[in-house]
């Protein structure tokens, strides 16, 4: 069959061939008024094309359709925690708050969504685990000149999310800086003794210069914690640096136990000085007081001497030979007298009583009676061995 056949492109008979041309377009007549509504007819399967009228109303259609979804992708949703902010042409407009909020589609405006209540954390001297370490960042020189390895975590939050956006490109490292700069001021003012016994008030000290130097940029960033993870000397030199702690720990000890010594000493000594001083004082009143006082009583006897010479000189004998005898056991006895004298053992008695005192009372107590006969039966023996000697000398 050849081009020029008119019965070419057209089903017929039990031969199959092309599809019909116009069959397909009275087809695609029928989808379309269908679309826009119209109902086909015998005026639709006429195989004319579609008008201007009939394309202008499925356009308009479409484009309404269009500019309601365009409308549309204006809304956005702030959740609680979360700050929207909404540019124009890439300006910044305005800040909303949680809630369902409407701004001008795109490309006229737009928003960004910044959560303010997460917490995000940034690693200093290391990444993900504390061995894993990043000795850039991790190793710093002391004020006492020597090298500590140090790892710590930043927790931060943020409190303008206008700053946030506009004046940081990006704000991890920013915070990553700051905090390994301020990390190494305080360092660097700090003694190694301090940083490993006192890492955690050490470290602390960073938060305020941490966030002096993030508000002095305008990040619109707030430092809510500081954690240190580890410190601790270089891994060449730790066993040099742990004997070199331990040797200062015994100077110490040994310092607090001569503390102590002194401590004890030293009060002890203050208060037998203060002790015999005292002592010393004290006898020196005592002495001047005896002196002043046998002085007075020279003067009182002198005057009495004056009066009657010869009575004070004898009285003055008597009470020296009175305390000349009071301090021995012997008795004297003047036999030739003549007197009725009553002897009594005064020496035992003495004895006695510096022994069992408190028995001697009693015993004397019980015995008065017989005890009163026996020096009477003795002195009457007495009396007559003297009368017999008496009358015996006599011619």
């Amino acid at each position: 069959m050849s081009l020029n056949d008119p019965q070419w492109g057209k089903r017929g008979g039990g031969n199959e061939g092309p599809p019909d041309l116009d069959e397909m377009w009275r087809n695609f007549n029928r989808k379309l008024n269908a679309l826009f509504g119209r109902r086909g007819g015998g005026g639709s399967d006429s195989g004319e094309p579609p008008n201007m009228r009939q394309l202008g109303g499925g356009a308009g259609l479409l484009i309404l359709v269009v500019i309601v979804a365009w409308l549309a992708s204006g809304f956005y949703i702030v959740v609680e925690g979360q700050r929207g902010v909404v540019l124009t042409f890439g300006k910044f407009s305005e800040i909303t708050n949680a809630g369902l909020r409407w701004r001008m589609p795109y490309p006229i405006q737009s928003n960004e969504i910044v959560n303010l209540a997460s917490v995000r954390t940034i690693e200093v001297g290391y990444r993900n685990n504390v061995k894993t370490k990043v000795l850039k960042e991790s190793l710093m020189l002391t004020d006492d000149e020597n090298i500590v390895d140090i790892q710590m975590a930043v927790q931060y939050t943020i409190k303008d999310a206008k700053d946030y956006l506009f004046n940081n490109r990006q704000p991890e490292d920013s915070v990553l800086q700051a905090a390994e700069t301020a990390l190494r001021e305080v360092v660097g003012k700090s003694k190694m003794d301090q940083m490993l016994n006192q890492g955690q008030a050490v470290v602390a000290k960073t938060m305020p210069i941490m966030q002096e130097i993030l508000d002095r940029y305008k990040t619109g960033i707030h430092i809510s914690n500081v954690n240190i993870q580890n410190v601790q000397p270089p891994e060449q030199v730790q066993a040099a640096f742990y004997d070199a702690v331990k040797a200062n720990q015994d100077r110490e000890r040994l310092k607090n136990e001569g503390q102590a010594y002194f401590n004890d000493v030293v009060p002890k000594a203050g208060g037998v000085a203060s002790r015999l001083l005292l002592e010393a004082e004290g006898y020196k009143q005592r002495v001047m007081a005896n002196a002043e006082g046998e002085a007075s009583r020279f003067r009182q006897v002198l005057v009495e001497y004056n009066n009657a010479p010869q009575v004070t000189r004898e009285r003055l004998y008597l009470d020296t030979v009175q305390q000349m005898l009071a301090n021995t056991s012997k008795i004297l006895i003047d036999a030739k007298a003549g007197s009725n004298l009553l002897y009594l053992p005064l020496d035992k008695i003495i004895q006695m009583s510096g022994a069992t005192l408190p028995e001697a009372l009693g015993s004397s107590r019980s015995v008065q009676a017989p005890e009163a006969s026996a020096p009477t039966d003795s002195g009457a023996r007495s009396r007559d061995t003297l009368r017999g000697r008496e009358r015996g000398e006599r011619p």
